[in-house]
């Protein structure tokens, strides 16, 4: 019968077959009681699908975000303490595990792996290039394994060696053979070396990669990882198992998971990217015949490893059989699956701040709702993560996890009765929103955010703050000479700034007023955490009042260009039917901060006054900080032909170069007090981390803008023989 052939069909074709297993796991730094547990569940769920092999994530005993903390001792020992209990509870019995954690060898720092087996440590593995620019600052806690591949001894801690019975342990670079089966690991980066460490270990027959990453979300980066794996196995044949955290552990940064297991560059298995679920197990049966069939069929690369010079140590592991006996048949490939930009943004930044809620202590969000694209588009991502949340209750992958996510609501809204049905029932309770109106604003922002609001469930009030404004203007007139008028014709003087930026402090000064009430206010307990919306944009360009609604707890749009924000509320408003958002999409962007005309419309105009659009401070930002230019080198680029050379002349390309640069320089003070975003750009100006500058310029540039000048005037004058 065919149960019986296909029992009897690994052994009848002499498979070498091996169950493996890699994960997503939402780990949070210095947790090291949840990071053991969610470890410890997905050892057990590796286990139940018959697997002998499980990976796991970057530094998931301490968890990857604990920056200067591992420069701490208790870091490290804590980390011992964790694999000293995952040992003795049996959770490496008959199962090769990997674990990642930092360990002191030699006086030194490293972030390593940590291969366990039957109750004995098998191999340390220190990584051997650390990441260290964009978000990453490794070498400031970590040493790099630099003495190639080789093991030395390693005298265990007492509570370890105690614990397991073992002195010592090998630590290097070193391939663990499995009868004759044979696994090695790279750690996050390496993977995205010139010469990865697969190249060498590959060539040197290891048949089984494991890499523990700590890889964060940035708009369409997911296909760099994917191509690379597929690259490395697909050249070089082999398995590689990538596993990687998911979550917000404590920071600005998103770890967009997307655990995946690859076969001679093909997909078998892959994760999700984005979910509120703590602990996600996937794995796949793999033949190992099948690697070597396709490393003998490569007449190059067996020229390659026969001739190599560098022979890696081998590490073995006794009393342990990985491969299958049961009715195990080799997993098929599978199509790769990719998001849109659009539904990145509709699954990263709602996972982020379910995240962040749950973890702080609060019972919601307070969003200050203008009706514009910004604020919508906030708003929106919350709705978002309570649907997200809803689905999880009653439609999650098993019984543990909608019981965690209904225990999550319950802890945040501090009512142990509420059981939400619907996502609208849960947006109602968690996130507040309020439109704060002054003489300027016009009705359709107020009727838009009155929608929107309808749209999610979100609990909406509507506000005036002239009294606000006003009581603070008459204040300053107490102790002043002359009288505050704010002038429509004449934009740009002291006091008509001075008036816009006091509105936009007042909502400030009530978003966090509100948020302490609000709850209190519908007869439920606790404070709100504050949303921001300003856009990557406009915090490029200083296009905001300092300490206004953009100073907030969160700002989960902060790290998206205003484009992919609009093409975002289009998406929702495609693929949700939710009409309001193309409303706010089609609406002139205005910050409605100055007099209304005479027939009562609004004046302002946020691409006017800034003098630039949206779409060309995309590109200024990515030039700055992708390409890494300077105003000259931006200028030479973009007066190419290919560039905006065929749609502006030489000296408007220089005009606008240089407002850019002006405008960033004297409000780059304003990225010192910039609330935490979520990171999703490349150009995202956050000087907290990512993008290390100055905030103290010689704004006019004269060096820079005198050979801009001279460069444009050369050209316009002589086109043909000008060079940049």
């Amino acid at each position: 019968d065919l149960y019986s052939f296909c029992t009897l069909l690994p052994q009848r074709l002499k498979m070498r077959l091996v169950n493996v297993a890699t994960c997503n796991l939402n780990q949070w730094a210095l947790d090291f009681e949840g990071n053991l547990e969610r470890i410890k569940l997905s050892i057990d769920k590796a286990r139940e699908k018959g697997c002998k092999i499980r990976t796991g994530p970057e530094l998931e005993v301490c968890g990857y975000s604990c920056e200067d903390h591992f420069l701490e001792e208790d870091t490290i020992e804590h980390s011992w303490e964790c694999l000293v209990d995952l040992v003795t509870s049996g959770y490496t019995d008959n199962i090769l595990i990997d674990v990642g954690m930092p360990v002191m060898h030699q006086n030194v720092r490293y972030n390593c792996r940590v291969f366990l087996c039957n109750r004995k440590i098998v191999l340390i593995r220190p990584k051997m290039f650390l990441a260290n620019d964009g978000n990453y600052r490794e070498t400031r806690w970590f040493g790099a394994w630099s003495q190639g591949y080789c093991v030395q001894e390693h005298y265990l801690p007492k509570i370890a060696s105690d614990a397991f019975d073992q002195r010592s342990a090998p630590f290097g670079i070193g391939i663990v053979q499995i009868g004759d089966v044979t696994v090695a690991s790279e750690t996050c980066e390496e993977l995205f070396t010139p010469d990865s460490p697969h190249i060498t270990l590959g060539l040197d027959g290891v048949e089984i990669f494991l890499n523990g990453s700590g890889s964060h979300h940035q708009l369409r980066k997911l296909n760099q990882r994917i191509e690379l794996i597929k690259s490395a196995t697909a050249k070089g044949g082999g398995v590689y198992l990538y596993a990687n955290q998911k979550g917000c552990d404590g920071n600005r940064l998103y770890f967009d998971g997307s655990a995946m297991i690859m076969q001679n560059g093909q997909m078998l298995q892959q994760a999700s990217q984005f979910s509120i679920r703590d602990v996600e197990v996937i794995s796949a049966t793999v033949d190992v015949n099948d690697v070597r069939s396709f490393r003998g069929s490569i007449a190059s690369r067996s020229i390659q490893a026969a001739s190599r010079d560098t022979v890696v140590p081998k590490i073995f592991v006794e009393n342990l059989d990985v491969l299958a006996c049961g009715s195990e048949v080799p997993s098929l490939p599978i199509p790769e699956r990719y998001l849109t930009a659009e539904e990145e943004i509709a699954s990263g930044p709602p996972c982020w701040l379910w995240d962040y809620l749950r973890r702080s202590g609060l019972t919601g969000f307070m969003l200050p709702l203008s009706g514009g694209a910004d604020s919508s588009a906030t708003a929106t991502i919350v709705g978002l993560m309570c649907e997200l949340v809803i689905f999880e209750i009653h439609q999650g992958d098993s019984e543990k996890s909608s019981q965690q996510a209904l225990a999550d609501v319950q802890k945040i809204t501090k009512d142990p009765n509420f059981k939400p049905t619907t996502a609208k029932e849960l947006c109602n309770r968690v996130l507040y929103t309020c439109y704060m109106g002054t003489e300027y604003s016009g009705e359709e922002t107020r009727s838009r955010a009155e929608r929107l609001a309808a749209t999610i469930g979100a609990n909406h009030r509507s506000v005036k703050i002239d009294e606000m404004t006003a009581a603070v203007t008459n204040v300053f007139m107490q102790q002043s000479q002359r009288k505050v008028r704010p002038d429509i014709k004449n934009k740009d003087t002291l006091e008509n700034v001075a008036q816009q930026n006091i509105q936009a402090r007042s909502r400030m000064v009530l978003a966090y007023y509100m948020a302490q009430l609000l709850p209190w206010d519908n007869g439920y307990k606790g404070p709100l955490l504050v949303l921001g919306s300003a856009n990557v944009d406009e915090a490029l360009r200083g296009y905001y009042t300092k300490y206004d609604c953009s100073a907030a707890d969160l700002n989960p749009i902060g790290g998206i260009s205003k484009v992919d924000l609009k093409a975002f509320l289009l998406w929702c408003a495609k693929t949700k039917g939710w009409d309001v958002h193309r409303e706010v999409v089609e609406a002139t962007p205005t910050a409605e901060l100055q007099p209304l005309s005479p027939t009562g419309k609004v004046t302002q105009s946020d691409e006017e006054e800034m003098g630039m659009s949206y779409q060309e401070l995309s590109v200024f930002g990515t030039m700055r900080s992708a390409q890494r230019c300077g105003p000259v080198s931006m200028f030479r680029k973009l007066a190419q032909p290919n560039q905006w050379g065929t749609l502006f002349s030489p000296t408007e390309i220089a005009a606008k170069v240089k407002r850019f640069f002006f405008f960033y320089s004297v409000n780059r003070h304003k990225m010192t007090t910039l609330t935490p975003s979520y990171h999703a750009e490349s150009y995202s100006p956050d000087d907290n981390r990512f993008d290390l500058r100055q905030f103290l310029y010689r704004v006019s540039w004269p060096f820079q803008f005198t050979r801009i000048d001279k460069m444009a005037n050369s050209m316009a004058t002589r086109p043909d023989e000008c060079k940049l």
